[in-house]
């Protein structure tokens, strides 16, 4: 079971912990991104998820001055990548909005100068994007700081994965099936790696990381043992942006956290027993008792 600092728990045994990951569907508005909070907070989200790089570390040189179409005009890649970074102030708004309306809130850190721009927030925990699972003196900087490290898993090999968590240590640790194809096809989920990875590392909180359509699926991947499911959220699929239109919008979150919290329910413990609404129908159409 991981503890966070704000009261919540994950793992086993415990209420979903449900992610609405804004990343970067906010397109650099902050008011944007506080009606994403207020979306899922009224649709009943644990937490949001925002990402953080440094552009100047995350861009390769040879695609810095490449320019591209954009909301704003035409702009090198660079400079559109610091037109969708969120500054400490903004950050900062960020941090006391979700305070105020008691929502856990986090980053997927790039780099590690981005670490060191979110720890002044003291946020619950970090997440490591598929992208980063190799990137191993990033995934230490995240770990050092001493919070709950989640790794996600797309477009990895189990050997990439058993090293990510050698070098960790399986404290503070979870880990989060994926797959890193935007929208991913039904056929390429591999539902059943939820199994496959709660074998393979006893003891750490696996949960799953979804870039679907649709919301099926996610349900049954708490049906199947998912501890924690992170689903990309947005206003609506059709604003500009390279995530938007594998992610959820408001009524649909609001539909898959009230189905996750009905299938957390009708799960139950495993332990057969006759419920007193049996007990009637029991007498009635049982012709021997034992």
């Amino acid at each position: 079971m991981i503890h966070l600092n704000t009261g919540k728990k994950i793992g086993f045994g415990t209420l979903n912990y449900i992610i609405a990951e804004i990343g970067l569907n906010h397109n650099g508005s902050l008011e944007i991104a506080k009606q994403l909070i207020d979306e899922a907070v009224a649709a009943g989200c644990s937490a949001v998820k925002f990402q953080k790089r440094t552009p100047e570390l995350c861009v390769p040189p040879d695609q810095r001055n490449l320019e591209r179409d954009t909301p704003w005009g035409r702009m090198t890649y660079l400079e559109y990548r610091y037109k969708v970074e969120f500054n400490e102030a903004e950050y900062a708004e960020i941090d006391r909005y979700c305070r105020t309306k008691g929502v856990d809130w986090f980053a997927s850190c790039w780099d590690e100068e981005a670490v060191d721009f979110i720890e002044q927030f003291n946020p619950p925990l970090y997440k490591a994007a598929s992208a980063s699972l190799t990137d191993l003196p990033l995934l230490a900087k995240m770990k050092g700081t001493g919070k709950p490290l989640m790794i996600s898993t797309g477009m990895s090999t189990m050997s990439e994965i058993d090293r990510a968590v050698e070098q960790l240590g399986g404290g503070n640790l979870l880990i989060a099936h994926s797959t890193s194809a935007y929208p991913c096809p039904l056929h390429e989920l591999n539902l059943r790696m939820l199994h496959t990875l709660r074998l393979w590392f006893p003891g750490i909180p696996v949960g799953y990381s979804g870039h679907e359509t649709g919301l099926a699926t996610t349900v049954a991947a708490v049906a199947l043992g998912a501890c924690f499911v992170e689903r990309h959220f947005t206003l609506d699929r059709a604003m500009w942006g390279s995530d938007q239109a594998a992610s959820v919008e408001p009524t649909g979150m609001t539909r898959l956290v009230k189905d996750i919290r009905a299938v957390e329910e009708a799960l139950g413990d495993g332990v057969k027993q006759v419920y007193e609404s049996e007990l009637a129908p029991r007498k009635k159409l049982r012709r021997v008792l034992a």
